[in-house]
């Protein structure tokens, strides 16, 4: 049995975690694959990552026992995977999974392979050590694995000629095509509605995730609708106010948990991951926007802080996630006592602090608190009669202590590598944060991350997908690609670099070269250079991250606006065509894509504006309202020769101009500020 095993050369966090194992782990890749082929062993595939709770579990349970260990060792070639790094092959046997269970899948996924062909021929996600849970023991299920695989093999063929056929007609369904109109948006609407739970917010029940893209649609159709869908803002806004209350939030550090294990958004799964916090930091700077409301600005404000303060690398990119465990507990880190409160908060702060944070109610998390908004601010003052003021500066000052007394306990681990997709993702949270509400530290940081991207992850024009220790790992996939696109033109609308329009051009030129399906439309997941897998996805619905297709569609749909470039606007085109008979079939599933849908129904404003840098910042202050299908650019001209489409909007001598685009049509340049607002207001 070796005492270590092939992961010690790993940069990733969760394949090092896994590297004195017992378990005779490889990488995925040649070395245990061949090894597979040669032994006629199956392969076991466990695909995981560093902050999932029963992750943990499971390795402390199985991978660590050297019995379960000698047992998997004798009978399978076992191979660990960081999802995080490898996207693809999660999202191929996750997909596997659920076609042999009739089950969604999730984490730790534990996969049975044919060493031939890797087709999947058992799958199962979290086993115990012994039989539990309802559940059968690990180590039954390895044995009757191995015993099924020798014994058979016949009926293990039959059964993967099956899968593969069925992997093949959800590729082919979903490029089934029907016209789209405006109507699939409305349907959408509808849908939404009836997923809302109107009592605590949210589209679905326990466990209960953000679904940022929903949100984001329906504040969008909000606005589209000219303000009217009173019921699309109140379902974004109820939601957004009952996450910000509930224990979800982070009431301490800021930042959310990546979902609340209760109806209530009271106790999450304690991990925090950077792919959530991006959108939903955006989300709250745009629901700021739309209604001034206090309480979005302070959530986008501490979550910013968060990110800068504990997510930022020196060198500018954002690490990817901090575990749920601490000394091996989940949640113990982020869990009080009323006495450990009563040590730090003076005595009378505490009543506040108790009745604000919910410790006058039972104990909610194993016989301790997690704080949540029992309590409104305002509430409180009206019941104690000492004014919000007072209240709000207690309450700020006792989270304070709150915040320093924690920092002194053992944290939890924290994933330090560096992502492109997430980053992309939080460049974008940080960007329209910045553009929404003002700080400029903010786009700095996201302006930092960009140019840490480029410097580190951008080789010979291609993306790698992850960065950590020095080393770049791993051709990116589609996500990296569309959602920086994404993120880059966000960053331009904040503040004008040539150079970074440059860089959003090159990426999609990439995609659309290595990724775009041209016979039927949309983009694959992997480039056509990437390794040969079971499948090459063609992502269209959104999950625990927006729709690569769907971003795509959106950000190349504005870059082609802005270039005037047919051939972005083409891709866009025939990528919502791809997808339109998965969208019709469930609009709701499909709402990144919905908004790349609106815009190709109603053509995006581009408001251009030209002039010195010290002239172009009123006017961009002026144009910040909330008009979330309008892009604006002020571009100084000092900014030096423009491509095409961007070269015929001159800066004046003196002043500045403004040059309103939509579609193919653009008005004569404005001049005069206040004659600018009076256009936009009429809209």
């Amino acid at each position: 049995m070796p005492s270590s095993n092939h992961l010690s050369g790993e940069t990733s966090p969760y394949l090092l975690q896994h590297a004195d194992n017992p378990v005779d782990w490889y990488p995925w890749g040649e070395e245990a694959l061949r090894r597979a082929q040669a032994e006629d062993k199956p392969i076991l595939l466990s695909i995981g990552y560093s902050a999932c709770h029963w992750c943990h579990v499971m390795a402390h349970e199985s991978f660590e026992d050297p019995a379960v260990a000698a047992q998997m060792n004798e009978l399978f070639i076992n191979i660990k995977v960081d999802r995080e790094e490898r996207p693809d092959l999660d999202r191929i046997y996750q997909q596997a999974h659920a076609l042999l269970t009739g089950r969604p899948g999730g984490w730790p996924l534990t996969v049975f392979l044919t060493p031939e062909d890797r087709t999947p021929f058992f799958a199962g996600t979290y086993f115990p050590r012994e039989a539990r849970y309802g559940l059968p023991g690990f180590s039954d299920v390895l044995q009757r694995i191995g015993e099924l695989y020798r014994t058979r093999r016949a009926d293990i063929d039959a059964q993967n000629a099956s899968l593969r056929q069925a992997l093949e007609n959800i590729e082919r369904e979903a490029q089934s095509q029907t016209a789209l109109s405006a109507s699939v948006l409305d349907q959408a609407r509808t849908e939404i509605a009836r997923l809302f739970d109107p009592v605590h917010g949210g589209f679905d029940h326990a466990p209960k995730f953000p679904h940022p893209p929903m949100m984001d649609f329906l504040l969008r159709h909000w606005e589209a609708t000219g303000k009217q869908d009173a019921k699309a803002l109140h379902m974004t806004l109820f939601t957004l106010e009952h996450m910000a209350e509930g224990g979800i939030y982070d009431h301490l550090g800021g930042g959310f948990a990546r979902y609340s294990v209760d109806d209530k958004w009271m106790i999450p799964h304690f991990e925090k991951m950077l792919y959530d916090n991006g959108p939903l930091l955006a989300l709250y700077a745009e629901a700021y926007a739309a209604t001034g409301l206090p309480l979005f600005r302070r959530i986008a404000e501490q979550t910013a802080s968060w990110v800068m303060r504990e997510m930022q690398a020196a060198k500018g990119g954002y690490y990817s996630a901090i575990d749920a465990d601490s000394e091996g507990e989940e949640g113990r880190f982020y869990v009080w006592t009323r006495d450990q409160v009563r040590e730090v908060v003076r005595e009378d702060e505490y009543p506040l602090v108790a009745a604000r944070f919910g410790l006058d109610q039972p104990a909610n998390f194993e016989g301790r608190w997690h704080l949540y908004g029992a309590i409104a601010e305002s509430e409180l003052a009206a019941t104690t009669g000492l004014g919000e003021e007072v209240v709000h500066d207690r309450l700020e000052q006792a989270r304070s202590r709150l915040s320093a007394r924690r920092e002194l306990r053992i944290p939890p681990g924290k994933d330090d590598k560096v992502l492109t997709a997430w980053n992309a993702l939080m460049i974008r949270g940080m960007a329209v944060a910045a553009r929404r509400i003002g700080p400029p530290e903010w786009g700095e940081s996201a302006e930092r991350a960009l140019d840490f991207i480029r410097a580190t992850l951008w080789r010979n024009g291609r993306l790698f997908a992850s960065w950590r220790e020095g080393r770049a790992l791993l051709p990116a996939y589609l996500d990296d690609y569309a959602f920086l696109l994404d993120a880059t033109l966000e960053l331009l609308a904040l503040r004008w670099r040539s150079s970074d329009l440059v860089f959003a051009i090159e990426i999609a030129e990439v995609m659309l070269k290595h990724f775009q399906d041209h016979e039927y439309g949309g983009f694959f997941f992997t480039a056509d250079d990437h390794e040969r897998l079971l499948q090459r996805p063609k992502p269209l619905a959104d999950e625990s991250l927006p729709a690569g297709n769907g971003v795509a569609a959106f950000s190349l749909a504005r870059l082609g606006h802005l270039l005037a470039e047919t051939r972005y606007l083409d891709a866009a085109h025939s990528t919502l065509q791809a997808a339109s008979g998965a969208i019709e079939h469930a609009p709701s599933s499909h709402c990144t894509l919905l908004k790349a849908l609106q815009e190709s129904l109603q053509p995006p404003e581009l408001l251009i504006l030209r002039g010195s840098a010290i002239d172009l910042e009123a006017w961009r202050e002026a144009t910040a309202d909330f008009a979330p299908q309008r892009l604006t650019l002020a571009i100084p001209s000092e900014a030096g020769e423009l491509p095409a489409g961007l070269a015929d909007k001159k800066a004046p001598a003196k002043g500045v101009y403004a040059y309103i685009c939509q579609g193919a049509h653009c008005e004569s340049p404005i001049d005069d500020l206040e004659v600018l607002r009076a256009r936009l207001a009429s809209e």
